[in-house]
């Protein structure tokens, strides 16, 4: 069996694969572009990318969106591919970051870390850019197509459903992260379900794609005979050239151990799967103390509370500076063991794949 096509709307990837979208700074236009040029669809992260940028001023939403709007542009630039953006609704800038990826004719909206029930409101006439919300659950999924169809007569033009093996912030309760019920097997299938609701109402394909912990070809195998249409992978793109951190980002991925595999307490008020190292260390030893908040960043973080700011512990992690933050990783990112080109990693998958489902 060859890898199938992904189909969303009118837009078609040769290779099932959506690259997570990884902030801050750690998806951009470099790795976005080489994984559309190779077929599957590139996304890049807008949370925070604007303190990616060499610009003054780059905490402020205008600085935001216009990082991103350059982004977007710099991955068109490269390929003739699809390109996508990962806007979590938990941004302060939310809307002004779906109204610029809109405004350069971005091919797809990735949103998730809460529920994007508005998203449709900001399509402007003849904008072709598709909204695919990120969900943890068969109900999730329910609420925003009725949201959707009643507020707006639109229905979701796919769904990715994120089990809790993925990195950085997951979308369950730190008990639920290694209950069975919750694993990606269990939700999968329950998404189908909600989903083929509203196909059978409305003749619209909604295709599905699992995400969180998928790592290998044969794992791509395993959840298209579920029923998905496609994957999304974050962690194996980290440890590619063309990823967009610096390298002692990707070689933490290729130097860690299972044991190393943690999850924390975000800022932002959710757990978040990432390596440990001694910054974080220190921070759950009591060693950090509260901060002036110079980004705003997110909707959920008690500034007045928390023992550090995230977005600078992910900007200094994402330029090679660990002792000063961390590295968000899938829980299978201990089994990287080299820096390869996303050719490489994408034929692999591929030919994984192959055998697997022969």
């Amino acid at each position: 069996m060859k890898l199938p096509q992904l189909k969303i709307g009118d837009l078609v990837a040769k290779v099932p694969v959506v690259q997570g979208g990884m902030g801050v700074g750690i998806s951009l236009s470099g790795l976005a572009s080489a994984v559309a040029e190779e077929g599957g669809i590139g996304v890049i992260a807008a949370a925070m990318i604007g303190l990616t940028s060499s610009k003054p001023n780059r905490a402020t939403p205008e600085a935001q969106s216009e990082a991103l709007a350059d982004e977007i542009r710099k991955a068109k630039a490269k390929t003739s591919g699809i390109v996508g953006v990962n806007i979590m609704v938990a941004l302060t800038d939310f809307a002004e970051q779906v109204t610029a990826s809109i405004k350069e004719g971005v091919d797809i909206i990735f949103s998730g870390a809460g529920l994007p029930l508005d998203l449709p409101k900001y399509l402007a006439d003849g904008a072709k850019t598709k909204l695919v919300p990120i969900v943890s659950s068969g109900r999730a999924a329910s609420i925003i197509c009725k949201k959707w169809i009643s507020r707006f007569d639109y229905v979701p033009d796919a769904f990715v459903v994120e089990g809790p093996k993925a990195g950085g912030h997951l979308g369950f309760q730190r008990e639920q992260l290694d209950d069975p019920a919750f694993a990606l097997e269990s939700i999968l299938p329950d998404v189908l379900k909600a989903v083929k609701e509203f196909e059978d109402k409305t003749g619209k394909k909604i295709p599905v794609i699992a995400a969180g912990g998928i790592y290998t070809g044969e794992d791509i195998c395993k959840y298209i005979k579920m029923g998905a249409s496609g994957v999304q992978l974050g962690t194996r793109f980290v440890a590619t050239h063309e990823c967009d951190a610096d390298d002692k980002f990707k070689q933490a991925y290729v130097d860690s151990t299972k044991e190393d595999m943690t999850v924390i307490q975000s800022p932002v008020g959710l757990p978040g799967r990432a390596i440990k190292n001694a910054y974080l260390t220190e921070v759950y030893s009591g060693n950090k103390s509260p901060f002036k908040c110079a980004f705003k960043c997110l909707k959920t973080c008690n500034v007045e509370t928390t023992p550090y700011c995230i977005a600078s512990a992910l900007i200094s992690a994402q330029r090679g500076k660990l002792k000063h933050g961390f590295a968000f990783a899938g829980a299978n990112a201990y089994r990287t063991k080299k820096i390869v080109s996303v050719k490489e990693l994408m034929n692999e998958l591929t030919s994984e794949f192959e055998v697997a489902c022969a």
